[in-house]
């Protein structure tokens, strides 16, 4: 058994997890950061004082047994959502049925598993009593318009869980019985923000992900809590600067992140947006320690095909330059691109004509003391996208490279 470490955002491993899955003899983990705080997450995190469950339901979701007699209303657990414009009390009436067992098909669909409806209803009725008594704290209501109902489910096992948010992830791992496991990088709750290099500070995860510019940011931070925007404002750029780096939260990865990298065989480091996916993962203190400390793995670094509203000025050589960065904002010690990549995927093909395409900048990559593999990994059936069998095909013919030559004493 081979243990594949990735480490991705929501979406951004949709092409190379499920081409994991499906081939035999593989131990999957994805690390994640669930600090995104957009629509109805941002609602269930400032009510719940949580992390986001958004990213971590995505990459579970991709991990559902497709064999499972009730796969199909599994998905629609994790896809459902209610009404953009919705009656609240319906939707309590509703979720109270389900929660109490007086109504089990709440998304069109009856379980088989005892364990998994009870297990959902307890939920359920756990995040119901915590709304009602955080709304008469707070004294406002919750916003369910277009509200994921995975984010209401794992708001209640995070209650139940003693607020222990990876405990949460872990048990509703085991009761849809997911194909591989989903860690998220830390059970701290923080606030994501960015200093771009004019100044503009970007206030939350949804800010960095929606305000598009082609500014470059100079650097994301992790804080206790949100900054007063009216007041923050008020500061010069340097005074900006200095607040901020003070002010940054060194986040130390969790217990589960650090084993799974110190055990994995391969590690792979996923395509997907930067500074609101990928560059929160790696502030992490201790991630770039255990990868580094890992010199058996096979450590695999995935460039962007197309170039994104995060980065739309990037290169190839700038994300690996951006991650080497990140992996070592937060260690005590400073890490070398040797120990932390050993090979770096590049695609060099350009199907789609209106598709802002990422350039391979070779003549930057003279100082990158990493090796190359430049080839057509972009998918023909969804051009500007990975095609995750190619990728991982490439991958583990290079990990049978390196164990022959390991053999050999080479």
């Amino acid at each position: 058994m081979l243990n594949v470490v990735i480490m991705n955002g929501g979406r951004g491993a949709a092409a190379l997890i499920p081409e994991l899955l499906s081939r035999q003899g593989l131990n999957v983990v994805s690390i994640i950061n669930a600090y995104d705080d957009g629509r109805s997450t941002g609602d269930i995190r400032r009510f719940f004082g949580m992390l986001g469950p958004s990213d971590i339901r995505k990459v579970q979701e991709l991990m559902l047994p497709v064999d499972d007699p009730d796969h199909l209303g599994h998905l629609r657990v994790f896809q459902y959502r209610f009404p953009v414009v919705p009656d609240r009390q319906t939707i309590l009436e509703a979720l109270r049925e389900f929660g109490s067992g007086e109504r089990e098909d709440l998304v069109g669909a009856r379980f088989r598993s005892v364990v998994m409806r009870r297990a959902l209803g307890t939920f359920i009725a756990e995040f119901l009593a915590g709304l009602s008594a955080i709304e008469r704290v707070r004294g406002e209501t919750f916003d369910f318009s277009d509200c994921s109902l995975m984010n209401c489910i794992y708001a209640g096992a995070f209650l139940v869980f003693n607020r222990n948010f990876e405990q949460a992830a872990q048990y509703i791992d085991r009761i849809f019985k997911l194909r591989g496991t989903v860690l998220p990088t830390s059970i701290e709750d923080k606030t994501l923000v960015a200093l771009r290099e004019n100044g503009e500070v970007l206030y939350s995860e949804a800010e960095i992900v929606e305000l598009r510019s082609n500014v470059r940011v100079e650097r994301i931070f992790l804080l206790n809590k949100p900054l007063d925007r009216s007041r923050f404002e008020t500061l010069s750029l340097n005074e900006k600067r200095y607040y901020l780096s003070r002010h940054h939260c060194y986040v130390p990865v969790s217990p589960a992140v650090r084993r799974a990298l110190e055990e994995a065989d391969i590690i792979i480091y996923s395509a997907g947006t930067q500074h609101s996916s990928l560059y929160p993962t790696y502030l992490s203190t201790g991630l770039a320690q255990s990868t580094a400390d890992n010199g058996a793995a096979l450590k695999v670094f995935i460039t962007n095909i197309g170039a994104d509203y995060e980065t739309p000025t990037y290169r190839a050589s700038d994300y690996i330059r951006g991650a080497h960065r990140y992996l070592n904002f937060s260690e005590p010690r400073h890490f070398e691109m040797c120990d932390l990549f050993d090979v770096i995927f590049i695609n060099n093909s350009c199907r789609k004509a209106d598709e802002s395409y990422v350039e391979y900048d070779e003549a930057d990559f003279e100082d990158i003391p990493v090796r190359r593999i430049v080839d057509d990994f972009e998918s023909e059936a969804a051009p500007g996208k990975h095609d995750g069998f190619r990728v991982i095909e490439t991958l583990f013919g290079l990990y049978d490279e390196m164990s022959a030559l390991r053999v050999l004493g080479l």
